[in-house]
């Protein structure tokens, strides 16, 4: 007899990874029950406050001892292949996240997301796919929640019902729990990428050509002002590290973020994280407050992970005042739409300025908008280079340079189609010349199909 059907539940099976889908009922009391036996043995038995120092083989070989024993009393016969599998389960219970501790470990899996304690979705290769893990019940995953915003000496209850918050490997996690979410606590955790995506891997899933990265090299190194746009999950953060290794290794970095992911290569590198309001709702540092401290930290180029609020004033600032070079990403539909995107978070800040002087300041501050997206099929691509011209009648004037021009779906619902020069030269062609970078003129003229 398996030991699925000994403990009536499965484990992740080949089928983890099927398309979104109901799956069929599944009965896994039984397994729940015995693993709470052992974890309970084990409680009696083990300091757990000195845990961790525990090394992982001698954990193990204690564990599966308790569960021989509770296996016995309980007639309830494991080979050795089941025992294994219950002792990892137990040890993932006790040093991990409990039932989605192998998703954590998963490299392919980029987004775990935990609908109550029934319902676990994993995002693989940009597609959602349902899982048979489940935690034991809604107490069950709050605890683990628990775990994981006091780590991070945060707290979530019904006072304070949301929280983010990171893992010790930078993954992002967010946290939301009755009354706010009706159906259960709901947990999402954005993976934290263990080896960084490379320049190369982006051109060899044609995320992006080498004709449109000739000319990202060039204004990075000449210190052009950079943006770059898209929605949750298209890529931004990626793309700027990889863009990152274009800044020379002797210039001064300072990163802003929210929750520090960058991996910038470079020696000097000075990373800055916000950090929220503790219990009594006292001690919260800004994006906007690091933005201006680190002005005053001598950068040579300041890099902030996502603008999203009253920073932007000062990023827009910093860019005009002897700051060239910096890079930021945000949330918006389109190049256009970032722009109109500035103005509203300048305005959060609560700073009286004109409609006009606002958009002049934008003008003068940002020179490139690169944007991205998530396309139907899941894959993340490049959509278009656009660059910032001036003003005209009180408008930012844009013009794309380099698009990505979709043209439909082939039978097995991957997107094709071109990416492609708008045949227009840059503005800044003669500033990245002053730079000393030749850039060659063929990339403003080229068109190439993609899975055609």
């Amino acid at each position: 007899m398996k030991l699925v059907e000994k403990l009536g539940m499965t484990r992740s099976t080949p089928e983890l990874y099927e398309k979104i889908a109901p799956g069929p009922g599944l009965d896994i009391h039984a397994f729940h029950n015995i693993k709470s036996l052992v974890h309970t043995r084990l409680v009696d038995l083990l300091d757990f406050s000195a845990i961790e120092d525990v090394p992982d083989a001698t954990l193990r070989e204690w564990i599966r001892d308790v569960t021989r024993d509770v296996s016995s009393s309980e007639k309830i016969p494991l080979n050795r292949k089941e025992q294994d599998v219950l002792i990892s389960d137990v040890v993932d219970e006790i040093l991990g996240l409990g039932p989605i501790e192998p998703l954590i470990k998963d490299n392919t899996i980029q987004d775990i997301l935990v609908n109550n304690f029934k319902n676990i979705y994993v995002e693989k290769s940009g597609v959602l796919y349902l899982t048979p893990i489940q935690f034991r019940d809604n107490a069950h995953l709050m605890q683990i929640i628990d775990r994981i915003v006091s780590s991070v000496g945060r707290r979530i209850d019904e006072s304070s019902p949301m929280v983010d918050a990171r893992l010790s490997d930078g993954s992002r996690v967010n946290a939301i729990i009755p009354p706010l979410a009706i159906d259960g606590p709901m947990l999402s955790i954005r993976k934290f990428g263990y080896t960084p995506l490379t320049l190369e891997d982006l051109i060899s899933k044609n995320c992006i050509v080498p004709q449109i990265v000739e000319f990202l090299s060039a204004a990075i190194k000449s210190k052009l002002n950079i943006l770059l746009s898209g929605g949750t999950g298209s890529g931004k953060t990626t793309l700027l590290n990889v863009l990152s290794a274009f800044i020379p290794k002797a210039e001064r970095i300072v990163t802003i973020e929210d929750s520090a992911e960058l991996q910038l290569q470079q020696p000097h590198v000075v990373r800055l994280e916000s950090r929220p309001a503790n219990m009594e709702g006292k001690g919260e540092v800004s994006l906007r407050d690091l933005v201006k401290n680190s002005l005053r930290m001598r950068p040579d180029r300041v890099i902030i992970g996502e603008v999203r609020g009253a920073e932007a004033m000062d990023m827009l600032q910093a860019m005009n005042t002897g700051h060239p070079g910096s890079i930021s990403t945000i949330h918006a539909n389109s190049a256009r739409d970032a722009l109109s995107r500035l103005e509203v978070m300048v305005s959060m800040g609560a700073m009286t300025i004109s409609e006009t002087a606002l958009r002049a300041l934008t003008a003068s501050a940002i020179n490139i908008v690169v944007h991205l997206a998530r396309l139907p099929d899941g894959q993340r691509k490049f959509i278009s280079l656009s660059e910032i011209t001036g003003m005209e009648g009180g408008i930012i004037t844009i013009q794309d340079l380099f698009v990505f021009d979709q043209e439909g779906l082939d039978a097995s619902g991957n997107v094709f189609g071109s990416f492609k020069a708008t045949g227009i030269p840059s503005v800044f062609s003669e500033h990245i010349n002053r730079s000393g970078i030749k850039l060659n003129r063929d990339i403003f003229n080229f068109n190439r199909g993609i899975g055609k």
